[in-house]
């Protein structure tokens, strides 16, 4: 998946308007302009479309987990040079303060089954023996998930036919 793919289905699955997108940069002390996010919300074929970088992405998600959790006293975290699956998965489980079962019965909606320990292992530090790289196919069902979750079959029918 790309930087932009995740951003639009974020959008779509929370309903975010420009407005909170520039909001939710701003939780994480960054300012974006309104073009900025319309081009990253774009079409990659689409004339002015603009790739999002992998620091942009994480910015974004540690402004979506202040958002949603509140802002940690102190310094905030800095976004990643580079982000993976992995860190995508965690920082959205972090801000909608899902466990471990939570995230599993979410899968269920799409019917893809994980074990707690497959789930964990996404979760570990990358030099751990038990580390596993979570797939493009993991982080979209999660997406996919949320979406249903969130607002029911139908949504998820809707996007498709816009494709």
């Amino acid at each position: 998946m790309t930087n932009n793919d995740v951003l639009r289905r974020i959008r779509y699955t929370f309903e975010l308007t420009d407005s909170e997108m520039i909001a939710i940069f701003a939780a994480a002390d960054c300012e974006v302009t309104r073009e900025q996010v319309c081009s990253w919300l774009k079409g990659d074929e689409a004339e002015g479309y603009k790739s999002c970088s992998d620091e942009q992405v994480a910015t974004f998600l540690n402004g979506f987990i202040n958002q949603k959790r509140g802002k940690k006293e102190g310094v905030q975290p800095a976004p990643e040079q580079k982000i993976t699956n992995n860190i995508i998965f965690k920082k959205l489980q972090i801000a909608l303060n899902l466990k471990a079962e939570e995230v599993l019965d979410l899968l269920k909606l799409v019917d893809f089954r994980l074990s707690k320990h497959e789930l964990s292992a996404f979760f570990r530090k990358v030099d751990h023996k038990h580390y596993r790289e979570c797939k493009d196919q993991v982080l979209r069902n999660f997406l996919q998930a949320l979406q249903i979750n969130l607002h029911g079959v139908e949504s998820l029918e809707e996007t498709t036919d816009e494709k």
